[in-house]
């Protein structure tokens, strides 16, 4: 092989490792944005959170929470703001990768900080 052609394969390898590296790095940063607005939201939010995760509706989350449905309608809104979440599909993603889950009836929140 000419000396061309081994260039030319380290410099794709190393493109590669690279692009490898950029992604990697997107994907922590990507963790660390979803955290830091998760930590933006108020207790009685997450709790909201947790249980829209959980596939609740806004009669039954209100129900649990001890509150009217209006207030729960309210609070999700300001969830999906704050999360930035543009759909309800894409907030559960979010409360997966933090490992939102709701057991009983409190959610077990990621660690922030």
């Amino acid at each position: 092989m000419s000396g061309g052609g081994v260039g030319a394969i380290l410099a794709m390898a190393a493109v590669g490792r690279l692009t490898q590296l950029v992604d990697n790095r997107a994907l922590i940063a990507g963790g660390l944005l979803t955290r830091c607005r998760y930590a933006s939201l108020t207790p009685r939010e997450r709790d909201v959170l947790a249980r829209i995760a959980a596939g609740l509706l806004n009669k039954q989350i209100a129900a649990e929470l001890d509150t009217t449905q209006a207030t729960v309608k309210e609070q999700r809104a300001h969830v999906m703001a704050k999360m930035q979440a543009g759909s309800v599909a894409e907030l559960v993603r979010f409360a997966s990768r933090l490992g939102i889950t709701l057991a009983g009836s409190g959610s077990n929140p990621p660690q922030v900080g």
